[in-house]
């Protein structure tokens, strides 16, 4: 890497990679073209989207799909487009949000740490926790680190950004409330959702000016613009950066517009419940969409 921050950062043009599980159940890298995969298992290169970049850039995964075998979308199990060291998510972001929970704007980015054990993919069944049923929706514009940086400029940050995907920050709104820091309330197992691809800049475009959308069921409760943030992607990933070095696959989930549950009267009524869906909708990327269950007896992540 030339420079603090990485003057040499993959530059990713147009493409929705995903990370797929295989018939075998070996994870896998796949391109999305349409409504097929190109499959990539047999290829060497990194399973996970934003590592496979990071080693080859975009050029490397277009010769290799070149003439690969490919399936349909429909039966590719998709996961996780990431599986960050390092999920990091910014508090009160937009400013409708910030408006229904009675408060005011932050001076400056404040984040929180999800745990990385939270993290499933698109499909994936989100648990409704044994010790709580207070679980709220926040549908996010979630951005994936694309290389190991330091004191990265707002003005360059878009330089280490690998793509963007959709993310539910799902909160345990009781346990938020008992804590002096949000991270265990944000932090139960199954509740990261992300998915269900990574879709590269060029593809997506301004990540500033994309419709955002969360529905529980088929009832929409969040609508929004992405250009409605307080602080913009560029600027989280420089403000962070200023402290620690973010490395490929670490994820930054960008902030929820206003709609949640604990913005609404009366609050249990809006919660998630056994049984309901949430799907998370960006304009560019796609759909994320995640159905709660009862937490299985003895489960243990990654078991």
């Amino acid at each position: 890497m030339c420079g603090r921050w990485g003057k040499n950062s993959t530059v990713c043009r147009a493409m929705k990679i995903c990370h797929f599980s295989t018939s075998s159940g070996t994870p896998a890298l796949g391109v999305v073209e349409g409504d097929e995969v190109v499959d990539l298992s047999a290829a060497e290169i990194p399973a996970e989207p934003a590592a496979a970049l990071a080693e080859g850039g975009q050029a490397r995964i277009e010769k290799l799909a070149d003439g690969a075998p490919r399936l349909a979308l429909s039966e590719a199990r998709l996961l996780s487009p990431a599986t960050p060291r390092k999920y990091l998510a910014i508090a009160l972001n937009y400013e409708e949000h910030i408006a229904e929970l009675g408060l005011e704007a932050p001076e400056v980015p404040t984040f929180f740490n999800k745990q990385v054990t939270c993290v499933v993919g698109p499909g994936a069944e989100v648990h409704m926790p044994r010790v709580s049923t207070f679980l709220d929706y926040e549908a996010e514009l979630a951005l994936v680190i694309g290389s190991r940086c330091r004191h990265v400029p707002v003005e360059r940050a878009h330089e280490v950004i690998a793509g963007y995907t959709c993310a539910n920050d799902l909160s345990v709104r009781d346990w938020q409330g008992k804590a002096k820091t949000m991270t265990i309330g944000k932090s139960f197992d199954t509740h990261g959702p992300l998915g269900p691809w990574l879709v590269t800049a060029d593809e997506l475009g301004d990540p500033h000016d994309l419709r955002i959308r969360g529905y529980l069921n088929d009832e929409l409760r969040q609508d929004a613009s992405t250009g409605e943030m307080v602080f913009d992607c560029f600027q989280q990933v420089s403000h962070l950066s200023e402290a620690f070095t973010l490395e490929p696959g670490d994820v930054i989930a960008t902030g929820t517009p206003s709609g949640v549950a604990i913005g609404r009267d009366p609050i249990r009524d809006h919660l998630l419940k056994v049984g309901d869906a949430f799907r998370v909708e960006i304009e560019g990327i796609g759909e994320l969409v995640n159905t709660i269950v009862e937490e299985p007896e003895g489960f243990v992540s990654g078991a």
